[in-house]
C-alpha cells in the first residue's frame, strides 16, 4: 500500500515570493526516493488559524508530513502554537532542549536572549529532533491519521536534521517500497522530437513516462514499480535510449549518477589524462565559465570580432566550417593538447541580439585521429544562443568521447 505525504512550509516570506522554497523540493527529492508517494505541496503565511486549519486537514489524509519553519523565537513563529491548538495538547517545557539553546550561545560567548526559550516549548506527545546547528529543536508527533516532522526552515539546519536523524526514523516507522526513476539525459532535441521518436514504442505494464525539460537538457524519464524485473528494466531503458538515439549524453537512476554534460566530459578527460584547447566566438566565454577548475583546459581563447578579422560569417557562412576545421588544426598543434575545440559562427550582430533571428554555429574538434565537427543553429534571445553555443560545442567533444561521432 502506498504511503502518501506532503510537504508544508510556514512563512510569510514564502507566500510572498521574497523567498524561493527550495525545502520542498530537496524534500521531495528525498521523500520520492524512500518510496512515498507525494500528493501536495502547502504553503501557509504567520496566520495561526490558517495553520491550524491545514494540520487538521493533513491529519486527515496524509500518512507522513514534512513541516519546515516557523520554529524561530519571534513572535510570528506559530508552528508549536499552532499544533497544540490543533492536536489538543499543551505545550511543555523541554529541559534538554533549552539546555542545547543556552550552549549554542555559550560556545559564541553570547548571552541567550529571553525569547529563545519559547523554543523548548513542544506539544506534549512530541518526539524532540536535536539541531546541532542551530537553536531552533525539530520535533515530530501523530496527529489523526498523520506522522507529523516539523524541522526548520533554514536549509542547511533543515537537511542536517533531514539527513542523520529523520530519514531512519521514516524507514524504522513506515513500510516503503521505492520505485525506481531512471533518467536519460538529452541535448540537441526537444521533448516533443522525444515523444515522437517513442511514438510507437509500447511501454510495459507497470512503467511510467515522463519529461523535463531544463535550460541545459531535457529529461526522459521511467518510472517502474519496485517490483519491476532488473533485466526487464535494463531492457526497457536501453530500448528507449536507442530510440532517441545519439542526443543521450547519461542515464541517471540504474547506477551511480552520470550528471550533467560537463560531469560526463569531465570525467572521460579525467580517466584519460586527456587535455584540451578551446576557441569561443559565439559562446563568449561562456563554455570556459562552464569549465572553471577543470584541470583538462588547459588554453582558452575568446574571438568575438573573427568574421571581420577573416572576411567570413556574417557575409553569409559560405566558407566558416572549413576555416574552423583549419583553426582546430593550427590551435591543437600550437598548445600541443589532446583536442582543439573551435567554435564559430554566421550571422550578423542584430542576429545575434534579435530573439526571432538564428545564427549557425559551426563546431571543429581536432582530435589524434582527424577532425570532426557540426553545425547547428542557435535561437532564441542573446543569452540563450551563448548558453547554446557553449553546450553545442561542448557536446561535440562528449559525442567524440562516448564515440557518437559520424
Amino acid at each position: 500500500m502506498k504511503q502518501i505525504a506532503e510537504i508544508f512550509s510556514q512563512g510569510e516570506e514564502i507566500v510572498c515570493g521574497q523567498t524561493v522554497d527550495s525545502n520542498a523540493a530537496w524534500l521531495s527529492r528525498q521523500l520520492v526516493e524512500m518510496g512515498f508517494t507525494l500528493k501536495r505541496h502547502t504553503a501557509v503565511g504567520d496566520n495561526l488559524q490558517d495553520l491550524v486549519a491545514l494540520f487538521r486537514e493533513i491529519g486527515e489524509r496524509a500518512d507522513c508530513c514534512i513541516c519546515t519553519g516557523g520554529l524561530g523565537p519571534t513572535s510570528d513563529d506559530l508552528t508549536a502554537e499552532a499544533v497544540s491548538i490543533a492536536s489538543g495538547q499543551s505545550l511543555q517545557f523541554d529541559a534538554r532542549a533549552f539546555a542545547d539553546i543556552q550552549q549554542y550561545y555559550a560556545r559564541r560567548n553570547r548571552v541567550m536572549p529571553e525569547a529563545n526559550r519559547k523554543q523548548a516549548l513542544l506539544p506534549q506527545s512530541a518526539m524532540r529532533i536535536d539541531n546541532a546547528y542551530g537553536t531552533a529543536p525539530g520535533f515530530a508527533l501523530q496527529f489523526k491519521r498523520c506522522w507529523f516532522v516539523f524541522l526548520p526552515g533554514v536549509p542547511s539546519e533543515m537537511k542536517h536534521m533531514f539527513t542523520t536523524l529523520v530519514r531512519q526514523q521514516l524507514l524504522e516507522r513506515f513500510d516503503l517500497q521505492p520505485e525506481c526513476l531512471v533518467s536519460l539525459r538529452s541535448i540537441g532535441i526537444g521533448e516533443s522530437a522525444i515523444q515522437q521518436c517513442l511514438a510507437d514504442f509500447d511501454l510495459p505494464d507497470g512503467v511510467q513516462l515522463g519529461f523535463r525539460a531544463a535550460v541545459d537538457e531535457v529529461q526522459t524519464k521511467l518510472l517502474f514499480a519496485s517490483s519491476f524485473p532488473e533485466q526487464e528494466k535494463r531492457d526497457c531503458v536501453a530500448a528507449v535510449a536507442e530510440r532517441i538515439g545519439d542526443y543521450v549524453f547519461a542515464i541517471d537512476g540504474l547506477n551511480e549518477a552520470q550528471g550533467d554534460l560537463l560531469d560526463v566530459v569531465s570525467k572521460a578527460m579525467s580517466r584519460k589524462s586527456y587535455s584540451l584547447a578551446l576557441l569561443e566566438t559565439a559562446s563568449q566565454g561562456q563554455l570556459a565559465a562552464k569549465c572553471l577548475g577543470c584541470d583538462w583546459l588547459r588554453r582558452v581563447e575568446i574571438n568575438l570580432d573573427w568574421g571581420r578579422n577573416t572576411g567570413a560569417g556574417e557575409a553569409g557562412g559560405g566558407d566558416v566550417l572549413p576555416i574552423a576545421k583549419i583553426w582546430a588544426e593550427q590551435l591543437k598543434a600550437r598548445e600541443q593538447t589532446d583536442f582543439a575545440l573551435v567554435q564559430l559562427f554566421s550571422g550578423s550582430a542584430a542576429d545575434y541580439r534579435d530573439k526571432d533571428k538564428a545564427i549557425v554555429l559551426y563546431n571543429a574538434l581536432a582530435t589524434p585521429s582527424g577532425v570532426v565537427s557540426t553545425q547547428l543553429n542557435a535561437y532564441g534571445a542573446l543569452k540563450s544562443k551563448q548558453n547554446q553555443a557553449a553546450l553545442l560545442a561542448l557536446d561535440l567533444l562528449r559525442r567524440y568521447l562516448q564515440n557518437k561521432c559520424l
